[in-house]
C-alpha cells in the first residue's frame, strides 16, 4: 500500500485566503479529486473562489504527487518539484523558496476523513495566509 492511497478520489474542498497587506479575504468552495496518471497521483482542483467586493469567478490548479521512502513530493504541473512532507505525522511541515517569495505550509492530518493544508507566503509583494480543508 501506498503512502498516496490514502488521498486517492474525491474531496470537498474549502479555502479561506486571508491577504494581510490588502485586508481582503477570500473563499473558495469547491472538490479536490486526486486520480492515478502514470507514476503520479494527479490531484486537480475545482472550485469558486470570491474575494470580498468582487464578482465570484472559477479557479483551478493542478499538482503530481509522487512517494519516495514514505515521504510525499509534490510537484507543479510542469512536474517541476514543489515540496516534500511525511504523511505519517499528524502535522507536517514543508518551506519552498522561490525566488524572493517563502512558501510554508503545514499540513495538519485530523483523522482519514478530514485534513487541511495551511499556507503562510511572504515576499516583496506577496504577505497572505491560506488555509484549504478538505473533507470526505
Amino acid at each position: 500500500m501506498s503512502v498516496l492511497d490514502r488521498f486517492e478520489g474525491r474531496w470537498a474542498l474549502k479555502r479561506d485566503i486571508f491577504d494581510l497587506d490588502s485586508n481582503w479575504t477570500g473563499k473558495l468552495v469547491g472538490e479536490a479529486v486526486f486520480r492515478r496518471v502514470g507514476d503520479w497521483l494527479e490531484l486537480n482542483e475545482r472550485g469558486t473562489l470570491k474575494f470580498a467586493g468582487l464578482q465570484a469567478m472559477e479557479a483551478t490548479r493542478r499538482y503530481l504527487w509522487t512517494s519516495r521512502d514514505g515521504l510525499i513530493d509534490v510537484h507543479f504541473d510542469d512536474e517541476r518539484f514543489f515540496h516534500r512532507f511525511d504523511p505519517s505525522l499528524p502535522v507536517a511541515e514543508a518551506s519552498h523558496l522561490c525566488e524572493a517569495d517563502l512558501y510554508d505550509v503545514r499540513y495538519v492530518f485530523d483523522d482519514a476523513d478530514h485534513w487541511r493544508a495551511e499556507w503562510r507566503v511572504v515576499g516583496p509583494r506577496k504577505d497572505y495566509r491560506m488555509v484549504s480543508r478538505h473533507s470526505r
